[in-house]
Order: structure tokens, then C-alpha cells, then sequence
């Protein structure tokens, strides 16, 4: 009911007075059974403005940082995005992985839609990053489709660190459906996984236009801020 109420009464028409979304491809989202939405990640309110968009429910997996914030404000947080149906996943790898590869299956076991970001994280520059293999994964021991989606605009209306986004047209772009039947029984190589997420990050490229960094997100800012620190150190 909350999550009907959000998308219907509050945050859908805020969100479609706020970006005036242009939107291409959504009839390539089936209107029923499970499939996998993996798109670019460039925003905060990504988390929001596709799923206004999309006629079905979509099932985001959340980092667990949104569910565990001190004070008011952290559990006013929580219960939001509990209320809106996303599922905390810890993504310090290892144990955290496989629970969140578990978590997914679920959604996607009960013909629900499943929202991924295949990069893991925001881009902090509005380029995309390497794909994670967990989109892969999902994808082939589902046996669902996935649907390439592109988020364009999002980035120069919220880039990371601005609290509240700038009114402007945004677009999100949906591509045709990618099935990866003729990996079933592969979901353990890690050659298939890699080449099934390659793929989908292609189709994701091909929607946004943006430049491509063959290199995972967190380990380029990282780098960067390294490198940063060293100059300030040395001025």
C-alpha cells in the first residue's frame, strides 16, 4: 500500500513535475513473469525515477548503508526504503555476495522484476564503469531476461554530494530484452559470467553514450582520491 501510495500520489508526479521524463523503449519491459532491469548509475534519484516509469513493481537491491544510519534520520531512511520494497545487500563480497545473489533469486522466483546496477556503485564522474558479474548470475540461474536500461540527464541533475536535484528533462532508454539461454549450466565459469555481463554493459552503452572505463567504479575513485592526496600533500 505504501509502495502504491509513493508511486501513484507522492513521489511519481513530484518526480515526473520535477525531470519531465522522456522515455523510449518501455514496451521492451514485459508486462508479466521475472526479469531483470540492469541499468547505468549515475544519480541518487535513479533509485526513484525509473521505477515511477515502469508499469510493474521493480525490486531494487539496496546497499545496507541506506538501512543502517544512526539516529532519526537514519531510521526515517530505513523505513523508507523498506517500505518501498528495496532489499539491503552488504557489498563487502565474499558471504555478502552469495547473500545477495540469494536475495535476488528470490525476487526473481516470484515473477517479480528485479532493478540491478551491474557497476555496483554511482559513477562519481558520470562515465560508466566495469560490470559486476552478479547481474550475470542472476540472469543465468534465473533464466530471465534481462533489460538494458540507460539513465541520461540524471548525473547533471544530482551528481554525488548534491542533497536535492536540479528541476530539468531527463531520459530513460530501455533496450530489447537479452536472454542468455545458451549459457544455462555455465552460472560457475567465471569466462561465461564475464562475457554475459560484457554484454549486457555493451547494450547499456549503446543506450547512454557515455565513454566506457574498463575498470570497477570504486576502484577508480579510489585512485584518484589517492592521487589527489598526493598532490595536495606535495603543493
Amino acid at each position: 500500500m505504501f509502495y502504491q501510495v509513493l508511486k501513484y500520489v507522492i513521489l511519481g508526479p513530484l518526480l515526473r513535475l520535477i525531470f519531465r521524463p522522456r522515455v523510449e523503449g518501455l514496451e521492451h519491459v514485459p508486462l508479466q513473469g521475472p526479469a531483470i532491469i540492469a541499468g547505468n548509475h549515475l544519480s541518487f534519484s535513479d533509485h526513484f525515477v525509473m521505477p515511477v516509469i515502469v508499469p510493474r513493481r521493480v525490486t531494487f537491491l539496496a546497499k545496507a548503508e541506506y538501512f543502517t544510519g544512526p539516529g532519526l534520520r537514519g531510521r526515517l531512511t530505513a523505513a523508507f526504503f523498506r517500505g518501498i520494497g528495496q532489499i539491503p545487500v552488504d557489498r563487502s563480497g565474499g558471504k555478502a555476495a552469495l547473500a545477495a545473489l540469494r536475495s535476488g533469486l528470490a525476487v526473481l522466483r516470484k515473477g517479480r522484476v528485479l532493478g540491478i546496477y551491474p557497476e555496483g556503485t554511482r559513477s562519481h564522474d558520470g562515465r560508466l564503469y566495469k560490470g559486476r558479474t552478479g547481474v550475470a548470475a542472476l540472469a543465468m540461474k534465473a533464466q530471465v531476461p534481462v533489460i538494458p536500461c540507460a539513465m541520461i540527464g540524471t548525473f547533471e541533475a544530482q551528481p554525488t554530494g548534491r542533497r536535492l536535484p536540479r528541476a530539468m528533462r531527463i531520459t530513460i532508454r530501455f533496450g530489447k530484452p537479452l536472454e542468455f539461454s545458451r549459457f544455462a549450466g555455465l552460472d560457475g565459469e567465471h569466462a561465461a559470467l564475464r562475457a554475459v555481463t560484457d554484454e549486457i554493459m555493451y547494450e547499456i552503452l549503446q543506450l547512454s553514450g557515455q565513454e566506457y572505463v574498463d575498470e570497477y567504479a570504486n576502484e577508480a575513485k579510489a585512485r584518484q582520491q589517492s592521487q589527489w592526496g598526493l598532490v595536495r600533500r606535495f603543493r
